[in-house]
């Protein structure tokens, strides 16, 4: 198990390598963002147990504070991503303290409701654009030195954060902390009768979660030198749920595979069929729940964990 996953890791950084000389850097770029949105969703639903429909608030929040922050304070573009990741964090940390006070539908439609409100409120100032968005970021130069107006640069920074989320996602779930997230998903009573702080750690689990996906927003923002209405809307929320659930829930792949599939379909489809792409999401959606219940990802580790099991009676036949 071991060797198969160094395998996998050392394929996956070989091809972040190696991408750019045959696909677009630009397009990579915007899948590493949404694949950094959905494995921070996947930190909330997929091993926390808690259902968000307002995730988007904190990937296009953060992606105005950057562009605040470099254009109008003049800040270099790092202090912007961390502005941007301070900001998320801290509408995640109200949002949670906030919607904490109740459980499943209750709780999802309370972090849509706040979504909600966040969009009104940017949808009405001035300095946002409104509906034309907010334009004329700048790239700027990474601690003085790399200039990001170079698309390369760019998609080196990109990679790395990619690279560092995930890390740290990985940390996170496989550290007592996460162990402890994961015993509140799968039995919440047990775990408030074995001392745990429950509501603490969903706020905490929500602020990572939250900052993660301002991590995305930001480097989004950056990447396109542009922030819109259209990621704080409830729709980017309800897109990233369909991320995480076509990859694998709880896995660190699925939601990675399932961002690349959502956006690669919308890149390629979007100017062909019109607005029959959402039809078409809908129907690749609604079959793999189907067919998949596991996810892409979490199919495949399923498959692979049962062909390692030995058949019954083959070692008493040795």
């Amino acid at each position: 198990m071991t060797l198969q996953r160094n395998l996998l890791i050392a394929l996956g950084l070989a091809a972040l390598v190696v991408a750019p000389a045959f696909i677009y850097p630009m397009l990579i770029v915007k899948l590493l963002c949404f694949a950094i949105f959905a494995s921070a969703f996947n930190l909330m639903l997929g091993y926390t147990g808690l259902l968000s429909f307002g995730h988007a608030m904190f990937f296009g929040s953060a992606g105005y504070a950057l562009g605040v922050t470099t254009k109008f304070l003049h800040w270099p573009p790092e202090l912007g991503i961390l502005a941007g990741i301070a900001v998320a964090a801290l509408i995640g940390f109200v949002a949670g303290a906030v919607a904490i006070r109740r459980q499943g539908i209750y709780f999802a439609m309370i972090t849509l409701a706040i979504s909600q409100l966040i969009y009104f409120v940017a949808m009405q100032m001035e300095w946002t654009g409104r509906d034309d968005g907010f334009h004329g970021i700048p790239r700027g130069r990474l601690f003085g030195l790399i200039d990001l107006e170079n698309d390369l640069a760019l998609y080196g920074l990109v990679a790395v954060c990619f690279v560092l989320a995930l890390l740290a996602i990985h940390r996170i779930v496989t550290s007592p902390f996460g162990l402890a997230l994961t015993a509140i998903r799968e039995n919440e009573p047990r775990a408030v009768s074995l001392g745990y702080d429950v509501e603490r750690y969903k706020v905490l689990a929500l602020t990572l979660s939250a900052a993660l996906a301002g991590l995305a927003g930001s480097l989004k923002a950056l990447a396109l030198s542009y922030e819109s209405l259209n990621d704080l809307h409830w729709a980017l929320s309800g897109e990233v749920v369909m991320m995480c659930i076509l990859g694998g829930l709880g896995t660190l792949g699925g939601p990675v595979a399932g961002a690349f599939f959502v956006i690669l379909l919308q890149n390629f489809l979007a100017d062909k069929v019109g607005e029959w792409l959402s039809v078409i999401i809908g129907v690749v959606f609604l079959s793999c729940i189907l067919a998949f219940r596991k996810g892409l990802v979490g199919e495949i580790a399923a498959w692979m964990e049962r062909s390692r099991k030995p058949i019954p009676g083959q070692e008493s036949r040795r």
